[in-house]
């Protein structure tokens, strides 16, 4: 078993420490970062906690044949998954391999348990009625009863937070198969719940469809920069319903959620490459900021340091006596 216990000021690095999740993070509200992770993983089930203070875009692929079941705390504003609003007192669920975005809001907490479904598959059938598990597997969010949830909740994290400060008591394959088994367990009686066995929700709304198409455009345009403008084009749509959409799901405006996909972009590069391999202005350029004061600027805001002092990778050279070919890259400096 494992577990570990971090903080982060960047949301590159907490995105990449979630084991076994290939995901992007992208920091749109401005001001420094800060974040906790907090993991336990065993033979079949990976459970974490996270706590981001500023809104996210959360966007990647859930982990193959893995069923992943998130809880929230109350938080400061509803979160869209999959173009559906998140309202109280609902419970997040992605299946293995399925795409996702996802807009945190600030202060999110989240739970999340994810566990090999193959393992489980046949408690779960057998928690539920016949054909109920078809139809929630199709809901990316589920609505139960606060008190329910709540308490479930509470269960959850006094279970973990007892497995990661006494990780040496769940050694034994006995010991982790009962710690798995009582996590998936207080998820089962969740959603087995009356309450939950409802019809899935399949709609969608047409503003949440707008940003999640956008948010795609962007993300998939490489180093070119998308605006408005492209947008407008390639949704046919008027920039005004664009304008719209994004100030009722994201609380910005298109333009600066843009610029923030870009300033994010900027900062993966620099946090990847060294300043020899690549300069602070080179990587600007690259993501179309032209007006290096301008983006400094905006880069400050919304990360809460200049460029200039973010941390870059370094290139440790092979020490006298080593082949000149041996060297190792990626480490960050401090």
């Amino acid at each position: 078993m494992l577990s570990t216990v971090n903080r982060y000021k960047d949301v590159n690095l907490h995105a990449a420490a979630v084991g076994e999740w290939r995901q992007t993070y992208n920091q749109i509200t401005p001001g420094a970062l800060h974040s906790s992770l907090i993991q336990l993983a065993t033979t079949h089930v990976h459970v974490f906690r996270e706590y981001l203070n500023q809104r996210v875009v959360q966007q990647g692929v859930a982990p193959r044949r893995m069923l992943c079941f998130a809880l929230p705390s109350d938080t400061c504003g509803a979160a869209r998954i999959q173009g559906r609003v998140a309202p109280d007192h609902s419970v997040f669920l992605l299946r293995g391999g399925e795409e996702f975005v996802f807009h945190m809001p600030m202060h999110t907490d989240l739970l999340s348990v994810t566990f090999d479904y193959a393992q489980f598959e046949g408690v779960l059938e057998g928690f539920l009625r016949p054909g109920a598990l078809e139809a929630l597997l199709r809901q990316p969010v589920i609505q139960v009863s606060s008190e329910r949830l709540a308490a479930i909740r509470h269960r959850l994290l006094c279970l973990f937070s007892h497995a990661v400060a006494n990780p040496h008591l769940i050694t034994t394959p006995a010991a982790q198969k009962m710690l798995d088994h009582t996590l998936v367990g207080a998820l089962l009686e969740l959603i087995s719940d009356p309450e939950c066995e409802k019809a899935p929700n399949l709609s969608s709304s047409t503003q949440s469809f707008i940003v999640d198409k956008c948010h795609q455009i962007a993300m998939s345009s490489g180093d070119m920069p998308v605006t408005i403008l492209d947008l407008s084009a390639r949704l046919r749509t008027s920039q005004r319903t664009i304008q719209k959409s994004f100030h009722a799901v994201t609380q910005t405006t298109p333009v600066d959620y843009l610029r923030s996909i870009r300033l994010n972009a900027v900062r993966r590069q620099l946090l990847s490459t060294s300043a020899a391999e690549l300069s602070v202005g080179q990587a600007a350029a690259n993501w179309g900021f032209f007006h290096l004061s301008h983006f400094a600027t905006a880069y400050k805001c919304l990360f809460g340091e200049l460029p200039s002092q973010t941390r870059r990778a370094v290139r440790i050279l092979a020490a006298p006596g080593f082949p000149a070919g041996a060297r190792r890259e990626g480490q960050l400096a401090h």
